[in-house]
């Protein structure tokens, strides 16, 4: 058998050879920042699936006879099968890896946000939720593998909130269009124009994604730069099947545990903002509909400056600490800090102060978006889905208990009072998880079992 070593191949299919010493002092390409973008659009229309009920909601409720605790219910649908198909979501991920799995998930997701626009009752409407919850579930452990593997360490952070933001910008920006569309034309519209965007970008991110070592854009030497980062390029493409010794083992780790529970009580502060928060300007606030169309967009372009300022802040710690444990842990606990300010809203009566000290607690939500470089941070390369998507099944048990338990408090109490004070009380035991629960944030170092 011959044992001469073909020459290795550049992602152009060039030889590496080829270009002798001027290919290794090339400046390295930017093709990960492409993958961003994909990565941040995909977000943006994600967050605007699921969360475009909640615009729709006053007058869906009223069409369809909707009462608040069904309306609770119909909210927490979604998060019932999302929280279900997490682990199943991040095994196939692994198995099947980031390509197929995102493309079939946008894919699905968008199919059933369609056609909630056709839903003529409670049982109809609850179907369709529960089907985009199960093929939302692989989307974030998926942005999170995709980092890991496309960006070293130092970038991590900073990449995060940039596609992270989409969640925040696209429904701020859109949202006062999205109320004029549901003036003009119905409720229905609604889904089926932002269900038909998703579809077209499933086909967007089929012909354009691809692993580092397969790109026709990154070059040798960004190749080199991220894998020296910590990127995980070279294990993009290992296939793990599933394993509950894995599970278990992975469970055995506090990291795990304690940026779980952490972000499930950071969570809750956005599942109300995208589920309850119209209708409690609506119905609580008194506003009109143009008001709450436009006040709206405060608190979410405040998330969006939140996320894109932790990710800044996080990475330039990083650069001046080199811990990892700073890095990380402090602009998360300061943002559930922050977070938990959403109570203060029960205590002034001014339309402005109240936006203001929302926007200010959904500032500090947009900072624990951070939660998922912590994930990129500490999961073991060969098993980042199953990281990912056992740590998005208890960071989103909030959204299925949150909007039950708002809808129950509001229906019991025809006020939303109590229903902020719970919120302010899951920020804080978020913090404390953050605090003593989590650990260092480094590599979990551990072989899969794969069998």
């Amino acid at each position: 058998m011959s044992t001469t070593t073909p020459l290795a191949q550049e992602p152009s299919g060039r030889p590496a050879e080829a270009d002798g010493a001027q290919t290794a002092a090339a400046k390295p390409t930017r093709a990960r920042f492409g993958i961003l973008a994909l990565l941040a659009t995909g977000t943006m229309i994600n967050y605007l699936d699921r969360t475009v009920l909640g615009i729709a909601a006053p007058s869906l409720s009223q069409d369809l006879g909707l009462s608040p605790a069904m309306l609770g219910i119909v909210f927490s649908a979604f998060a019932w099968t999302y929280a279900a198909a997490q682990i199943p979501g991040g095994v196939f991920l692994d198995r099947f890896g980031n390509k197929l799995t995102y493309f079939l998930s946008i894919t699905f997701w968008s199919l059933f946000t369609l056609l909630q626009g056709f839903a003529t009752g409670l049982y109809s409407l609850l179907a369709m939720r529960l089907g985009l919850g199960v093929a939302e579930a692989p989307c974030f452990p998926t942005n999170s593998r995709v980092v890991s593997t496309w960006f070293p360490q130092k970038e991590r952070a900073r990449a995060t909130g940039i596609y992270t933001v989409g969640e925040y910008i696209g429904l701020a920006f859109f949202s006062p269009l999205l109320f004029l569309i549901m003036g003009l034309y119905g409720w229905q519209t609604l889904f089926i124009l932002v269900g038909a965007a998703g579809i077209v970008f499933g086909a967007v991110w089929w012909l354009c994604y691809r692993e580092p070592g397969e790109s026709r854009w990154a070059n040798r030497a960004e190749l080199d730069y991220i894998k020296a980062g910590g990127g995980a390029a070279d294990q993009a493409s290992i296939s793990v099947p599933f394993s509950w010794k894995n599970v278990r083992m992975l469970l055995s780790h506090r990291q795990i545990w304690g940026a779980s529970l952490g972000q499930f009580a950071g969570n809750a502060t956005l599942v109300f903002f995208v589920t309850w928060f119209p209708t409690y300007l609506a119905t609580e606030r008194h506003m009109p509909w143009v008001k709450v169309g436009f006040f709206a967009i405060l608190p979410f372009v405040a998330a969006g400056v939140g996320v894109m300022f932790g990710g800044w802040l996080s990475d330039k710690l990083l650069s001046r600490t080199g811990s990892a444990n700073i890095a990380r842990k402090l602009p998360i606990v300061t943002g559930l800090l922050m977070a938990s300010m959403i109570v203060g809203a029960n205590y002034v009566d001014s339309d402005a102060m109240v936006i203001a000290i929302l926007s200010l607690a959904f500032f500090g939500q947009g900072m624990v978006g951070l939660g998922w470089v912590v994930v990129a941070d500490i999961a073991p390369p060969k098993l980042m889905g199953l990281t990912g998507g056992i740590y998005s099944f208890m960071t989103n048990l909030s959204g299925i208990t949150t909007p039950l338990v708002i809808g129950f408090i509001v229906a019991a109490t025809g006020s939303f009072v109590w229903a902020l004070a719970f919120m302010a009380i899951l920020a804080v035991l978020g913090a404390l998880s953050y605090i003593f629960l989590l650990g260092d944030v480094k590599r979990i170092e551990v072989e899969p079992v794969l069998s």
